[in-house]
């Protein structure tokens, strides 16, 4: 059991040395994390430009088991922590708000939203089940996503590059605040990193965070051990190395991270909901979260009948939390919560062991399961790379 390490070595903390190397306007809740002990502010503080590369998906185990003489790996500096969940929603809203999920709330790919009564999507701000989103309906991403984006207490100018398809979504036009967004093409890895080069050359100091999604997709679909994976490394690394060459001499301190790493599961490790009816109907809504880490809603007086269920039917697969106990616990961060976030977490949650993992289906929704996995506790999903280079 591997978790977050908000007291000085987690994303969170690296967020909190990057706004404080820029001068950044104090946040309260920002201030409940101190600095990253392997990069503290004060050697942010001294370059003219910061870049933060966020390499979605690339684990540490996975960058030093198969990356060895890469790029990346030879500036490897320190083994970071994710957030928990280790996953996406969670930790990518970590690096553009600066705090962690005890004041964001954003606790995983499917997300309760009491105050819209509905099981909701929060990357897509759309219904689990599909279809529009919410801004369509005349609802401001605002009153759902309520903390400050990190860009917005920056003094200096924030760019944000993304592929096109995301880079102007409710979610990313609220968290990048007042930054600059950039879209590339995301079959054009390469194209991302030249324009991101180009804009550092130029006149200023700033702000850039470059996202590339291409790990993580490819993770997702082939899996961890795959070859289509180290394919997708080696072209990310031949970019990062030639993103570095071209930009010599601008003064730019280049971070490069990632919100998570992989593991696989076959489908044989998948855990079906419809394959235990009895659970089902304990519960008030589908489940929530991730399959990894999965929150459920149990019916009131269900709870003794629920946490026998768990115990003696999948207590090989999954460890039985109340949600109430990992947030006092520190699970989601330091400091005062979101009001929100109880609600968002459920009564209990499921972390899933070894390479186990439960899903539910609601009518209508494909029933694709992707053999990489992400979100638990594991080392190989929980630890990330902390890569730093000067230019």
């Amino acid at each position: 059991m591997h978790l977050p390490d908000y007291h000085g070595g987690s994303i969170v903390n690296l967020m909190r040395s990057i706004e404080a190397g820029l001068g950044a306007r104090p946040c309260a809740a920002a201030s409940a994390y101190p600095e990253l002990r392997d990069l503290p502010a004060g050697a942010i503080a001294g370059a003219r430009n910061v870049m933060l590369l966020l390499i979605d998906g690339l684990g540490y185990d996975y960058l030093t088991r198969v990356g060895i003489g890469s790029s990346l790996a030879k500036n490897l500096k320190a083994r970071i922590t994710s957030v928990f969940p280790s996953t996406t929603a969670t930790a990518v809203s970590a690096f553009l708000t600066g705090v962690g999920p005890q004041q964001h709330a954003l606790s995983g790919w499917n997300t309760w939203l009491r105050e819209l009564g509905c099981l909701a999507t929060v990357l897509r701000f759309c219904p689990r089940h599909g279809g529009e989103p919410f801004s369509k309906a005349g609802i401001a991403a605002g009153r759902i996503f309520t903390s400050e984006p990190l860009f917005d207490r920056l003094p200096l100018p924030g760019h944000m590059f993304a592929p096109h398809d995301i880079v102007n979504s409710d979610y990313n036009v609220f968290h990048c605040g007042t930054a600059t967004r950039h879209p590339y093409d995301a079959n054009d890895m390469e194209q991302a990193f030249v324009r991101c080069g180009a804009l550092l050359q130029t006149a200023g100091r700033k702000f850039v965070h470059l996202y590339i999604p291409h790990i993580d997709w490819t993770a997702h679909a082939h899996g961890s051990n795959s070859a289509e994976l180290l394919q997708k490394l080696q072209q990310l690394d031949a970019a990062y190395a030639r993103l570095l060459d071209g930009i010599r001499g601008t003064d730019t301190l280049v971070i490069a991270t990632a919100d998570h790493g992989f593991i696989d599961s076959p489908r044989e490790s998948c855990i079906d909901l419809d394959d235990h009816p009895d659970l089902e109907r304990m519960l008030m809504l589908p489940l929530c979260g991730e399959r990894r880490v999965v929150y459920c809603y149990v019916q009131p007086g269900r709870e003794p009948a629920f946490e026998h269920y768990v115990e003696t039917r999948l207590g090989h697969c999954a460890g039985l939390h109340r949600s109430a106990d990992l947030a006092s616990q520190g699970w989601f961060g330091l400091g005062p919560p979101n009001p929100r976030l109880a609600e968002r977490i459920g009564d209990y949650t499921l972390v899933m062991k070894e390479n186990y993992t439960l899903k539910d289906w609601i009518p209508g929704e494909s029933r694709q399961l992707y053999i990489g996995v992400h979100g638990g506790i594991s080392a190989a999903e929980m630890f990330v790379p902390l890569i730093v280079a000067e230019a």
